[in-house]
């Protein structure tokens, strides 16, 4: 596993940078990599969530305490968190006392503070999980935007106890055991002094507190696991790929913490006659033969309906036009894209006797000539090629 950034590298300032820097650059770089800027970049998502979790440290002054002295070991659940040594394993487990000799030679209680506890315990606020639902949406809501309703499922804080997980009327106590520490200390005495060993309280979990009587709608837990029906509000100009964010809308979070987002990542359906690049629109439309040589107006397909155009004589297959402004809302609502269409000019088929008979006339006319031999382009170029 990769090891982490530094945490203030992250967010591009220094170390003595002041609270208000912090925001300032936070907010910059959040809007920066903000999925809604940057739909479909595995890249920008990943560090748009870096940047979170670097501000959700360097953004809060006690965190920021602790990091500063102890760096990322103070939030790793599997280290001490605030005595910067690893855990020792089976030393510390079965022997009981291998931590203890350093916490004899380095000054126990009141020296280096070495805690032979075998994880950091967490009592502190804790933000809640973020949650991800995908959508399909038809090619014409992304173009105009849409309202959809979606359901989730997610924990969410008891109504009968507050959250708090204690019967209505009960409330939370201290822990008696540990006095709401969240430890207990004892001493023993060895060859090598005065040891102090510290473990987690088994009463009340680390916690700090217990619950005497639960509540009885949620055991206790003071979350219930719900489904939720939430309104989404997709924009006009969302692409495949698209990532909405919804704040406060993920799991909730612990001992007063935020809760988490919910991001809905979109996929759009594809269209049965326009592409898409941007906010441009991209289409083939078929065009009469006579239309083609002669010019005139046509009606071409989007998606507010027909739009005409007036098509120069002489055109021929492949030709590109634009129309301004037919294209797809700019997701920031700035600007409109265009349509772009080309023209495929089709040859008659299953013509009438009189249909023909004006044809040949026709390339009489302007010396062609009609040979019924010669009925295809491949033939013209067996001529040419003398093959």
């Amino acid at each position: 596993m990769a090891a982490k950034k530094d945490y203030y590298e992250v967010l591009g300032v220094e170390k003595t940078a002041s609270e208000e820097e912090v925001k300032k650059a936070f907010r910059k770089l959040a809007k920066k990599y903000h999925p809604d800027m940057n739909s479909g970049d595995k890249e920008a998502e990943n560090k748009f969530k870096e940047v979170n979790e670097a501000y959700e440290v360097i953004g809060d002054k006690e965190k920021r305490a602790k990091y500063d002295q102890f760096g990322h070991t103070a939030f790793d659940p599997n280290g001490y968190g605030g005595g910067g040594f690893s855990d020792f394993g089976d030393f510390t487990g079965n022997f009981g006392g291998f931590g203890d000799i350093f916490e004899t030679f380095f000054g126990g209680e009141g020296g280096f503070g070495f805690s032979t506890s075998r994880r950091a315990r967490n009592t502190g606020p804790q933000r809640g999980k973020d949650i991800r639902y995908d959508i399909d949406i038809n090619f014409e809501d992304a173009a105009f935007g849409i309202k959809r309703d979606i359901r989730i499922n997610r924990n969410e804080a008891c109504e009968d106890c507050k959250g708090t997980g204690a019967k209505s009327g009960s409330g939370i106590e201290t822990c008696k055991k540990c006095g709401g520490t969240g430890e207990i200390r004892y001493t023993q005495n060895s060859a090598f002094g005065r040891i102090v060993n510290v473990r987690v309280c088994d009463d009340c979990r680390g916690e700090g507190t217990v619950i005497k009587n639960p509540c009885p709608t949620c055991g206790g837990k003071g979350t219930l696991r719900k489904n939720r029906k939430i309104t989404v509000e997709i924009p006009a100009g969302v692409d495949n790929g698209s990532i909405l964010t919804l704040r406060g809308e993920g799991e909730p979070g612990l001992r007063g913490g935020s809760n988490g987002d919910l991001y809905i990542y979109i996929r759009v359906k594809p269209h049965k006659m326009f592409k898409r690049d941007g906010i441009d629109l991209y289409c083939e439309i078929p065009i009469g033969f006579v239309t083609a040589t002669l010019g005139g107006t046509i009606k071409v397909p989007t998606l507010e309906g027909d739009s005409p155009y007036k098509i120069s004589e002489g055109t021929e297959t492949g030709t590109t036009f634009k129309i301004r402004g037919k294209g797809i809302q700019s997701l920031k609502g700035r600007n409109k894209g265009d349509l772009y269409f080309s023209v495929n000019i089709q040859t008659p088929k299953k013509l009438t006797d009189k249909q023909k008979e004006a044809l040949k006339n026709y390339a009489d006319l302007i010396g062609e000539g009609y040979d019924e031999s010669d009925k295809t382009f491949f033939g013209k170029v067996k001529d040419a090629f003398g093959k």
